[in-house]
């Protein structure tokens, strides 16, 4: 598995957020806590990361990725019940705009985390 080690930190990372905080929060909390979890863990991040849709060569709207990280994987986090399809397809233009090869989606549910790998 592509950046399997890396992977594993920041689920981990997601884990212990949701671990403290609970469920209740709104998707900005829960990216400040886990900036901090990153930030503990040595990882390099950027957060809210612009991408631009361009159509015929003229930029047509904007989209941002919660986190990149490492330069490597994108993270997106939701407050969701569950993963819906257009969390992926947001997911996958981001790594296609990106030319990026891994993302993952971190859904912070009432009964828990989901999360879902998603290659590009």
């Amino acid at each position: 598995m592509l950046y399997e080690d890396l992977t594993r930190k920041i689920i981990g990372a997601l884990y212990k957020v949701y671990n403290a905080l609970g469920y209740g929060y709104k998707e900005k909390e829960y990216q400040k806590a886990l900036a901090m979890e990153l930030e503990k863990l040595g990882l390099k991040y950027q957060r809210e990361l612009c991408s631009n849709l361009k159509y015929e060569d003229r930029v047509i709207t904007k989209f941002f990725v919660d986190f990149l990280i490492e330069s490597l994987v994108v993270l997106e986090l939701k407050v969701a019940n569950e993963i819906y399809p257009k969390h992926l397809q947001q997911v996958i233009q981001y790594l296609k705009n990106h030319s990026l090869k891994v993302g993952l989606i971190g859904a912070i549910t009432p009964n828990g985390i989901i999360i879902k790998r998603v290659a590009n």
